[in-house]
C-alpha cells in the first residue's frame, strides 16, 4: 500500500504507527557507534556522538582543570580558555615542578602574605592583644591608687563590705570585688557565662551590688529568721521564679544568692545548667517507675553537690530506709540479681551520695532519694537553687522510638531527675532563674507545679545603675577619659535598652 523501505520513506502521510515501525527498523541496521575514546583525536566536534555517561565524565574534567587553574593562577585576570574545541575532552593537570631547599614562612604565613585582607586582620588581632596586654598592666599599676576609684556623683565605686551578708541598701549602685580563689571554692559548680564574661572584659573580679539582688537576700533571710524587720507590703516567699528579659542578670544573682547562703552555712544545692539534665548522655527508660533515667547527668549533680557540702553532708543522718531502685548503668545495662538496695543502718548523706557516684545503676535512683532527704533536713537551712529552670517546662532533646519509621519526642517532666526537683509545690526553699538564651520558647504565665505569686520579673539596669556601670567601665578602661560624658554612655543606654552585655560592647565605641 505505502512505497515505503526499511531505510527510504517516499510517502510522508505515513500512519504514526508505520513510522514507528520505520525508525525502529532504521536503529536496529544502524552499525554500532564507536566507543568515545576513539573519538579524542576528532576536529570536527559538532558532529560527534557523546553518549551522556561519558558527557559526565567530560564535565568532572572540566571542573577539576577549572579548579586546579584557579589555584595556580588565582591573581591572573586574564586567564586563558580553559577548553578549546580543538583539545581532548578530559584534562589533566600538571603539577608544578617542586623545590626542594630549606624551609621558609609556613604555609599559614605565606597565605597571609598573599591575602591582603588576612594581613590585615592578622594586624589588627595583633594590636587588639597588644593593647590588651597595655590595659592590663596599666590597671594592674593603677590598682591601689583609690583616686580613680570615683563613681557618679562623686560616690565611692567599690563597697567597703567584705561579704554579700554585710551589704546594705546603701551600697546599692556599688561594685563588689569578689577574690577568684574563693569565688570559685564556694561555687565550684560553675560561674554563669555572664559573669565569666563580665570578669573578661573589664579585667576585674567584681560585680554590681543591685537593689534587687539585695531585695532577693533578704527575703530567703526573712524566711529562716522571722524577726526581721520586712518592708511595708512585701510579701515573704519560700520559692521563687526569676523572670525577665535578656541579659538582666538573673544567672548572675542567683549564683550571688548561692554565695550568700554557703556563706551564711546553708545546704545548697546548686545547678547551674538546668538545660544539661535534659540533653546529652544516655537515656533509658526504667520499667520499675516508667520514667527516663539519665545516669550520666545524675553523678554529675552528686559530684557537683559533693564539692563544697562534703563535710555538712558527712553530720546529716539518711532518714529513709526504704530501698532504692536501680535502673541501666552507662555502658552496662541493667544490674543482674536485683532491682534495689538498701542503705546500711547509721549511714548518711554523704554515705548515700557516695553510693550513687561508686555504683552507676543506682545513680538516678540516689539523686531522686536526695531530694526527698532534703525536704526532711531540719538542723539546717537548705536553699535548692536552678539556673536555666525553664528547660524543665518543655521537650528534651531525647526521643522514644514509636514505630520503625517514626519516634516521640520525651518531655522534660517523663525525666525521673527533673520530675524529682522540678515541683516548687513544697514547703522548702527553692528558686529558679529562667533563661532566655537557651530559646526555649515563650511560657504560659501559670506554670505547672508552680505556686502562684512565686514569678519575679528581675529588671533590666535602671539609669542609677547604669551610670555606675559606665564610671567602672572607665575605672577599668574600657572607654577613653577623653572621650567619656554623660550625654555618651547615656546615648548607649537608651540604643541598649539596659541590656548589660551590650552595653558593655558599646562601652569601648563611645567617641
Amino acid at each position: 500500500k505505502y512505497d515505503c523501505t526499511p531505510k527510504t520513506c517516499k510517502n510522508d502521510n505515513l500512519d504514526p504507527y508505520v513510522k514507528r515501525r520505520v525508525r525502529l527498523s532504521e536503529q536496529k541496521e544502524a552499525p554500532p557507534r564507536p566507543p568515545f575514546t576513539e573519538f579524542r583525536k576528532t576536529q570536527n566536534l559538532a558532529f560527534v556522538f557523546v553518549p551522556i555517561s561519558h558527557r559526565r565524565k567530560m564535565l568532572r574534567s572540566i571542573l577539576r582543570a577549572t579548579a586546579a587553574a584557579s589555584k595556580h593562577h588565582f591573581c591572573n585576570r586574564n586567564p586563558s580558555p580553559i577548553l578549546s574545541f580543538t583539545s581532548n575532552y578530559s584534562a589533566k593537570t600538571t603539577k608544578p615542578p617542586v623545590k626542594k631547599g630549606k624551609k621558609g614562612k609556613s604555609e599559614a604565613d605565606a597565605k597571609a602574605g598573599d591575602d591582603p585582607s588576612a594581613s590585615a586582620a592578622s594586624d589588627n588581632l595583633d594590636a587588639a592583644l597588644s593593647d590588651d596586654k597595655t590595659r592590663a598592666r596599666r590597671l594592674a599599676a593603677e590598682e591601689n591608687d583609690t583616686s580613680l576609684d570615683v563613681g557618679p556623683n562623686g560616690r565611692p565605686l567599690f563597697t567597703s563590705a567584705s561579704s554579700l551578708s554585710q551589704l546594705t541598701r546603701k551600697d546599692a549602685g556599688t561594685y563588689f570585688k569578689f577574690n577568684m580563689e574563693g569565688l570559685n571554692e564556694v561555687l565550684p559548680e560553675g560561674l554563669p557565662m555572664g559573669m565569666v564574661k563580665e570578669f573578661e572584659e573589664s579585667i576585674r573580679s567584681a560585680v554590681l551590688v543591685r537593689q534587687s539582688f539585695l531585695d532577693l537576700r533578704d527575703n530567703f533571710r526573712r524566711v529562716v529568721d522571722p524577726s526581721l524587720l520586712s518592708p511595708a507590703g512585701s510579701k515573704i516567699r519560700k520559692q521563687i521564679v526569676l523572670d525577665g528579659p535578656v541579659n538582666c542578670g538573673k544567672s548572675i544573682a542567683l549564683a550571688m544568692l548561692v554565695h550568700w547562703a554557703r556563706e551564711e552555712g546553708w545546704l545548697v544545692l546548686y545547678v547551674p545548667s538546668g538545660r544539661r539534665w535534659t540533653h546529652g548522655g544516655f537515656f533509658f527508660k526504667n520499667p520499675q517507675t516508667g520514667l527516663w533515667d539519665t545516669p550520666v547527668q545524675a553523678e554529675d549533680v552528686l559530684r557537683d553537690f559533693l564539692k563544697y557540702n562534703e563535710i555538712r553532708l558527712r553530720q546529716l543522718p539518711c532518714q529513709i530506709s526504704e530501698p532504692i531502685p536501680l535502673g541501666e548503668g552507662v555502658g552496662v545495662g541493667m544490674a543482674k540479681g536485683a532491682d534495689s538496695m538498701r542503705m546500711p543502718d547509721g549511714s548518711t548523706l554523704y554515705d548515700l551520695i557516695d553510693t550513687g557516684i561508686k555504683h552507676t545503676h543506682a545513680a538516678v535512683g540516689v539523686v531522686v532519694r536526695l531530694r526527698k532527704e532534703l525536704s526532711l533536713v531540719k538542723d539546717i537551712p537548705v536553699l535548692i537553687a536552678i539556673d536555666q529552670y525553664n528547660n524543665w517546662f518543655t521537650f528534651s532533646e531525647y526521643e522514644e522510638p514509636v514505630t520503625v519509621r517514626s519516634t516521640r519526642p520525651i518531655h522534660a517532666r517523663e525525666l525521673a531527675m527533673v520530675k524529682a526537683f522540678r515541683s516548687m509545690m513544697h514547703d522548702d526553699m527553692m528558686v529558679g532563674a529562667f533563661s532566655h538564651s537557651t530559646a526555649v520558647g515563650k511560657l504560659r504565665q501559670d506554670l505547672p507545679d508552680v505556686p502562684l505569686g512565686a514569678r519575679v520579673n528581675f529588671p533590666r539596669y535602671s539609669l542609677d545603675e547604669a551610670a555606675s556601670v559606665f564610671h567602672y567601665y572607665l575605672r577599668q578602661r574600657l572607654i577613653r577619659r577623653e572621650a567619656f560624658s554623660e550625654e555618651g554612655w547615656k546615648k548607649i543606654y537608651y540604643l541598649s535598652n539596659g541590656n548589660g552585655a551590650e552595653m558593655r560592647w558599646l562601652a569601648p565605641l563611645m567617641r
